[in-house]
């Protein structure tokens, strides 16, 4: 059958793609159905129904579209877009996993040179580039599910390919996070099981450095989460606590500030022994890493996030203080500087956040309370630029130089601004030295309140 060509479309293709526009995928099947219509038609500018459903961002549609055939890879399109660049463009996260598992080639460019992970940065569409970057399909862990050369038995039992493939595609690489989905599942959370797992990592490792169209990334990234699994491993042996251990350990705060060394030094350690020290990436985490501080920004942990998932650090969101949850909402009630994603991830970090709550708390107090001051201050001063220059304004003789008996007045609006200041100040010093103050008695009483939501 000869393939599609642009725009030559039946009356019942120009209705189909009327009707993906709409998103009434009831009508959609009926014309599907009909022999005059081909799932992979073109339109004038050579964009599929898929393509089109892509864009347009209707799950359903695309899901539909699939269910009939439709291809994930055409790239007929005149500027050379696919249905992935097209679901990228859109920002529809659920669109771009559904293309990748479909099928979606990830590293096809278009007219200009550009994948559709770069298509979809262009744009300011990084949750959709985090989802492109971090796609495993679960065929190529499933080869390890079944036995190979003279091998008697695979190297990864079935029952743990679903658990490990979840957290390989995830897109929250925190440490704490990875642990937790470890944890949630029996079958993963055994010593024999973690190593099993963390061994088919190395071999994935091994198999991106080694392969003709190298992936350090993708390798880096299966290192990274092989180490966490190998201190797992250590944890489930040695404590009795286990990964509650391991979870705390992350988390705990040194005393000054709250600062997690044990999780900053165990993403550095694990940074440190990727196996393949020619490797670009590593090269260029060393030198952004190596020259900090511990406790100085960035962190390991942002910029082995940065690098693996493509996330970058002007993206206005707010991540969870305990496992690196995008979206946190909860902010503790008592300081109002630190987000959680619930109450559970507030409840595992208050053994260590309780420490330095109070601080938090008068750090806040005290950027309200100069917060407010330049408020009032802007107010003051907008006030003053509204003055109509008629009102504001002095005759010539009124500007002349003073005689010798001239007095010098004080002009009443810089006296108010000193006056408001300097009430400003009290109220300060009263909120922070007085111990009868509303807030110095909440501070007393809250601070040792666990219930902070």
């Amino acid at each position: 059958m000869a393939p599609p060509r642009r725009g030559e479309l039946s009356p019942e293709e120009k209705e189909l793609l009327r009707v993906i526009a709409t998103g009434n995928t009831e009508e959609a099947g009926r014309l599907l159905g009909s022999k005059n219509v081909r799932v992979n038609c073109l339109d004038e500018h050579g964009m599929t129904p898929l393509m089109h459903a892509a864009y347009k961002g209707k799950v359903d549609m695309c899901r539909l579209l699939l269910r009939h055939g439709a291809d994930v890879n055409c790239n007929e399109h005149e500027h050379g877009y696919t249905a992935l660049m097209f679901a990228g463009l859109s920002g529809n996260k659920e669109i771009t996993w559904m293309m990748l598992e479909a099928g979606a080639e990830t590293d096809v460019v278009n007219s200009v040179g550009r994948t559709a992970a770069q298509m979809a940065a262009f744009v300011g569409q990084h949750d959709c580039v985090t989802i492109i970057n971090n796609f495993f399909p679960r065929e190529r862990l499933d080869y390890y599910t079944k036995p190979q050369g003279l091998d008697k038995e695979p190297k990864l039992p079935v029952k743990l390919a679903g658990p490990l493939h979840k957290i390989i595609t995830t897109t929250n690489m925190h440490p704490v996070k990875i642990v937790l989905l470890v944890k949630e599942n029996p079958l993963l959370a055994e010593v024999e099981a973690l190593q099993k797992c963390y061994r088919v990592l190395d071999l994935i490792c091994e198999k991106c450095m080694k392969q003709k169209d190298m992936n350090e990334v993708l390798a880096m990234k299966m290192h990274y989460i092989s180490c966490i699994f190998q201190k797992c491993v250590t944890f489930l042996k040695e404590r009795d606590d286990k990964l509650d251990g391991f979870i705390k350990n992350l988390l705990k705060g040194r005393d000054k500030d709250g600062f997690p060394v044990y999780q900053e030094k165990l993403i550095r350690e694990s940074i440190r022994k990727f196996p393949y020290c020619e490797a670009t990436l590593l090269q260029q985490l060393v030198r952004s890493i190596a020259p900090v501080e511990l406790g100085s920004d960035p962190t390991a942990f942002s910029v082995l996030t940065q690098a693996i998932t493509g996330q970058v650090g002007f993206v206005d969101a707010e991540f969870c203080t305990t496992c690196g949850e995008k979206g946190a909402d909860k902010r503790c009630s008592v300081c109002k500087m630190v987000l959680y994603c619930d109450q559970n991830c507030q409840k595992i970090h208050w053994f260590t956040h309780k420490k330095v709550c109070k601080t938090l708390k008068e750090i806040h107090e005290k950027q309200e309370l100069e917060a407010a001051k330049e408020k009032r201050k802007q107010e003051k001063k907008q006030k003053k630029d509204e003055v109509q220059p008629g009102e504001s304004s002095t005759t010539d003789e009124e500007q002349s130089a003073p005689g010798p008996d001239a007095t010098k007045e004080v002009d009443p609006n810089h006296a108010a601004d000193r006056t408001e200041e300097a009430e400003l100040t009290k109220e300060s010093e009263a909120l922070a030295l007085n111990p009868d103050s509303p807030l110095e008695k909440d501070r007393q009483y809250c601070v040792e309140i666990q219930g902070l939501f």
